[in-house]
C-alpha cells in the first residue's frame, strides 16, 4: 500500500456500542469490506491512531465512543482528468470552482485524486477543511477553512443558514409548471444507501427553482437551496418530472459505482455563486464560480 500522504487527513470514526473485546475487532464489523489482514498491516504501519495520536495495536481494548483515527488506503487511483482552480486564498479561507468528477474529501476509491488533497498540495496547508461538500459529479464552489481558529465562526454560517447559494441546472423542460415555484419536501434514505427518495411526513428540504433559458425540449434552470439535504437538487429536479441531464442516480439508478465515468457526459448541475457576511470582518462576500454548462446533445 502507498505510504501516508501528507495531503490526506485521517477519516475519523467513534466506535459504536457492541460486544467487541478490541478496536480491532469492532473495526473488522464496522468496515466489512475492509479484510481484518488489511487492518493488521495498518496498525503495523502506524495507521491506526487514539484521539492523541497514539498508535492503536491488535490488542487495544475497545472502548464506547472511543474516538480512532484511520487513514483511507487506495492501491492504484483513478486520475482525474480534470483540473480545480483556486478562486481565493487568504490566511482563513479559500474558495475553489471544482471540476464535475473529482470528490471534496477522501472516499471510497479515492483519496490523493480530491479536492482536499489537491489543494493541500497546492497551497502547503495540512490544516485545509472544506466548510461543505458538494457531490462527486457535480461542479463548482466549494468553501474551505484554511485556519482552525476561525473555523467555527465560518461553519456557523452554514449551520445557521447564513450563506446564499446558487446552483445552475440543465434538464428537461417542464411547460405544465409555473415558475417559479418552491419545492419543499422529506428527503429519506433510499437504495441502494447512497441514493435518496421524497417521503411522507414534515419537509426537511427546501428549493427554490426559476427557469432561466429555454432551448426547445431542455431548459436551464437556476437553483436556490434554502436546506442542504444530499442529494437535494437532484432529487427535486427528478421529483417534478425532469431530472437533471446525466444524473445517473435520478430518477431512477442508470448504473452502479463501480463502473468507470463517462468523462464525456458530466452531470449537468453547477454551484455557481455563493454570498455571505464575512463572520471576522463583517464584509459582504460573493464568490462567482468560472465554469459554465454547455447544453447536451440529446
Amino acid at each position: 500500500m502507498p505510504a501516508p500522504s501528507p495531503n490526506v487527513r485521517p477519516s475519523i470514526l467513534h466506535l459504536p456500542a457492541g460486544p467487541w473485546a478490541t478496536v480491532l475487532d469492532c473495526l473488522c464489523a464496522h468496515f466489512p469490506a475492509i479484510s481484518r489482514d488489511t487492518w493488521l498491516d495498518r496498525m503495523a504501519r502506524s495507521r491506526v491512531l487514539d484521539a492523541a495520536g497514539a498508535a492503536i495495536g491488535p490488542a487495544h481494548a475497545y472502548r464506547e465512543g472511543l474516538r480512532v483515527q484511520y487513514f483511507r488506503e487506495v492501491a492504484v487511483e483513478t486520475p482525474i482528468p480534470f483540473a480545480e482552480q483556486v478562486l481565493h486564498a487568504d490566511a482563513d479561507l479559500v474558495v475553489a470552482d471544482k471540476p464535475h468528477f473529482l470528490s471534496v474529501m477522501p472516499a471510497g476509491e479515492y483519496v490523493e485524486e480530491t479536492l482536499q488533497a489537491r489543494l493541500t498540495r497546492r497551497l502547503g496547508n495540512p490544516h485545509l477543511v472544506p466548510l461543505h461538500r458538494i457531490d462527486r459529479h457535480t461542479a463548482g464552489l466549494v468553501l474551505f477553512s484554511a485556519n482552525p481558529q476561525t473555523r467555527g465562526r465560518y461553519q456557523a454560517l452554514f449551520r445557521e443558514r447564513q450563506i446564499d447559494k446558487r446552483y445552475e441546472a440543465i434538464a428537461p423542460a417542464l411547460p405544465e409548471l409555473e415558475f417559479p415555484l418552491q419545492r419543499a419536501t422529506r428527503l429519506v434514505a433510499s437504495e441502494p444507501f447512497f441514493r435518496m427518495q421524497e417521503g411522507p411526513g414534515e419537509p426537511n428540504t427546501e428549493t427554490r427553482i426559476e427557469v432561466i433559458e429555454r432551448n426547445g425540449a431542455l431548459w436551464r434552470y437556476r437553483l436556490f437551496p434554502v436546506t442542504g439535504k444530499k442529494h437535494q437538487l437532484r432529487v427535486h429536479m427528478a421529483a417534478l418530472g425532469a431530472g437533471i441531464c446525466n444524473d445517473t442516480f435520478y430518477p431512477s439508478l442508470r448504473d452502479e459505482r463501480d463502473e468507470a465515468d463517462d468523462y464525456s457526459r458530466p452531470l449537468k448541475l453547477l454551484a455557481q455563486a455563493l454570498d455571505f457576511v464575512d463572520p471576522l470582518s463583517g464584509e459582504p462576500r460573493h464568490f462567482e464560480s468560472g465554469l459554465t454548462l454547455d447544453w447536451p446533445t440529446l
